[in-house]
């Protein structure tokens, strides 16, 4: 195997160097007046980028958490990409398996980290949804309803669209937290709040791999979850159906060959 050219192992040492300054040397022959520089220009920009990516997990910490986080992740993580618009996902991936955590962590950070990770990237996908085969106004019981590519559904145990400064809940929710996370025609990224019918709803439209109308998929719901009033299901879950077309959750039905 060829020798590493000297200038690459310069650079790896300064590399090195600037994501542990504490425990690994400067490379020789750099003034340390000028490598504090850098030192200084490489953190200050982590701290100040994932503090925009993720505002809440940044305000829910004091200063002294937040840079002990960034500077784990400088410490420990190997990115697998240079992209700056993925920067959140390597943070993630760092929390989710790298991350070593404090006595005093929020129990649901993970969870919050996530969700935010999710915002962002929702908010910069180039997934479009074709609309050639759509009808946005069709009949979503007597058609087959079709999900907006630009929707993510996830289930979590805290309610991390509520979390903020002044609510940090210490323990799970009773009920697992089901949202909707879209983005509309105004290409601002929101939330609905499901409950687990309307999650497993919008699961089985998803999953509609038989073109079934939505009336079906009502009706299969009602008895996969055994409850007790299956026209009142359908009703209720009509109107469901309706709110989530009238927020870009749906396109619309498909429409009949």
């Amino acid at each position: 195997m060829p020798e590493r050219p000297d200038f690459q192992d310069k650079q790896y040492a300064f590399a090195a160097h600037i994501r542990d300054p504490d425990n690994v040397a400067a490379p020789e022959g750099i003034e340390n007046r000028r490598m504090a520089i850098y030192r200084k220009l490489f953190f200050n920009n982590l701290v100040n980028l994932l503090a925009t990516m993720f505002p809440v997990l940044r305000k829910i910490h004091t200063d002294e958490q937040w840079h002990g986080m960034i500077r784990q992740f400088m410490q420990h993580h190997k990115a697998e990409t240079p992209y700056f618009l993925q920067l959140p996902e390597e943070f993630l991936s760092f929390l989710e398996k790298e991350y070593l955590p404090a006595p005093n962590d929020h129990p649901f950070l993970l969870e919050l980290a996530h969700y935010e990770y999710v915002e962002l990237a929702l908010s910069v996908s180039t997934a479009e949804d074709d609309l050639e085969g759509i009808d946005p106004d069709g009949d979503l019981l007597a058609g087959t309803p079709v999900k907006s590519l630009l929707t993510w559904a996830f289930a979590y145990h805290y309610p991390v669209h509520r979390i903020s400064p002044d609510f940090l809940p210490s323990e799970p929710s009773e009920q697992p937290v089901y949202l909707a996370i879209y983005r509309g025609s105004s290409d601002k990224v929101r939330f609905l709040e499901l409950n687990a019918v309307t999650a497993g709803l919008l699961d089985a439209v998803e999953n509609n791999r038989g073109n079934k109308t939505g009336e079906a998929l009502l009706r299969e719901l009602a008895e996969k979850i055994h409850y007790p009033d299956i026209e009142a299901l359908v009703q209720h879950g009509a109107d469901a159906l309706t709110e989530m077309r009238q927020l870009d959750i749906l396109t619309g039905t498909q429409r009949a060959h």
